[in-house]
């Protein structure tokens, strides 16, 4: 393969650290989608025969099949997919397969391929997204009014809705789907044509190649086009932000199945149990997800390394840039799924949630914010007196709503009976009405409007 330029063929070691095989066949549809655009432009332009071109395209399909049907063999002497897939066509067609390669270099091929791959997978991606966001919709609709403790540090806030509480990741969903949309737009530029890295001296057609397969237009630098990887970056970027928020929303399932809280009950299918402790059900799918959130970014961080300091135009490091992007969309996919099907199936335990939102005082906000309304005390002050009232409270092991109105005078003359009416934690989330608030009717409209977002039916 590599023609007179050598006496002699690569040494064992020089075979098996050269050899990229064994992880870039997984890029052996678009190999064979960007061949047949190629030599469909080269027949176009004139470059070769329509006959060769047409016999070529056949091939591929064959190739293609063979594939399909077997899988990619690995013989390490090719060394990738695209000399791997070329030496099969010739096997098949004879000397005219080697006509493909016109006007191409093995450095604008792959760029082209792993472009298209990682097109895919934000394609996947979003759509995996879409569908946990389906799933959390569906829940938060029938939880607008569940109420469940709101925590800050862990420890028990204000209350909040279990409604409100599973839309904040489907804002979290939102924003991952905006940033691989976004990383989308950047990438969909083809390079291919480019060649080694100066262009090509024969009259081809990049824009044709280009809307051929998908892409907006052709790269408009040719070093820049074989070099590039800033689209796995992008990827990566965009696949490590959306598994922080898959691990805090696997960790919130981990803490809320948990016998201490009780809050939920997780689906047996994505479960486990103890090999000694008959009692357990070990919230596995969800530990998993948090974990593969360290390795996702790590696939970042390896590749985020590997370009760093790169001269123009192409170098062998950069061979070392699908095996990060192909482990962190694999892991992305799984995660995504994981967490759709446990927002889908758990079972929400939403009177140990509002038993829950009882303790811990939660409606002290409310007495504060009472006060200021209708005492017009300014919040610092009624800040001081909320707090000699939960103290009181906490000393007598009573809720807020329990001390007779005698103790609450006493502490300050100006709160009456009315105040009462202030400090159930229904009456704490119905009066967070604001925009993007927990009470329910706004939860409630928050999810109609997200329903109609996604194209969901009534």
């Amino acid at each position: 393969m590599w023609g007179g330029r050598f006496a002699a063929g690569p040494s064992a070691i020089m075979r098996e650290i050269n050899a990229s095989i064994p992880f870039d066949k997984a890029l052996w549809r678009q190999d064979i989608a960007a061949s047949k655009a190629h030599v469909g432009m080269l027949a176009a332009q004139g470059i070769v025969t329509s006959e060769d071109a047409e016999l070529i395209a056949g091939g591929l399909d064959r190739v293609a099949a063979e594939y399909e049907a077997d899988g990619v063999p690995e013989n390490w002497d090719l060394e990738d997919i695209h000399m791997t897939t070329e030496s099969r066509l010739a096997e098949l067609i004879g000397p005219v397969a080697g006509r493909l390669h016109t006007a191409r270099s093995r450095n604008d091929q792959v760029a082209t391929d792993f472009r298209l791959w990682v097109r895919d997978a934000i394609d996947q991606a979003d759509a995996g997204l879409r569908q946990l966001q389906a799933a959390l919709v569906e829940r938060a609709g029938d939880h607008a009014d569940s109420i469940m403790p709101g925590f800050t540090h862990l420890q028990t806030a204000q209350p909040v809705t279990l409604g409100h509480h599973l839309m904040a990741y489907y804002e979290m969903a939102a924003r991952d789907r905006s940033r691989l949309a976004d990383a989308r737009k950047r990438m969909n530029r083809s390079p291919l044509g480019a060649a080694a890295l100066a262009g090509t001296g024969f009259p081809i057609d990049r824009f044709r190649t280009a809307e051929a397969l998908g892409f907006d237009g052709p790269t408009d630098n040719s070093l820049d086009s074989v070099s590039d990887r800033d689209f796995a970056l992008d990827y990566l970027m965009a696949a490590a932000q959306c598994s922080l928020h898959l691990s805090r929303l696997a960790e919130e399932f981990i803490i809320w199945a948990s016998q201490p809280f009780g809050f939920v009950t997780l689906p047996d299918s994505l479960s486990t149990g103890s090999s000694i402790m008959p009692q357990k059900k070990n919230p596995d799918a969800a530990e998993l997800v948090r974990g593969h959130a360290g390795r996702i970014v790590g696939c970042l961080t390896s590749l985020m390394i590997t370009m760093k300091g790169l001269p123009l135009a192409y170098s062998k490091d950069m061979q070392d840039d699908k095996p990060p992007v192909f482990e962190a969309a694999g892991l992305l996919a799984l995660s995504i799924a994981a967490m759709t099907g446990m927002v889908a199936e758990a079972k929400f335990r939403t009177d140990r949630m509002r038993a829950a939102a009882e303790l811990g005082y939660a409606t002290a906000t409310d007495l504060a914010d009472w006060l200021v309304r209708q005492a017009n005390i300014p919040f610092r002050e009624a800040h001081h007196i909320t707090g000699s009232a939960v103290k009181l409270a906490e000393s007598r092991g009573v809720a807020l709503d329990q001390l007779p109105l005698a103790d609450l005078r006493a502490i300050d003359p100006r709160i009456d009976e009315r105040v009462f009416a202030a400090l159930s934690v229904e009456a704490s989330v119905a009066a967070r009405a604001s925009h993007g608030g927990t009470a329910p009717a706004e939860v409630r409209k928050r999810v109609a409007e997200a329903r109609a977002a996604l194209g969901l039916e009534d």
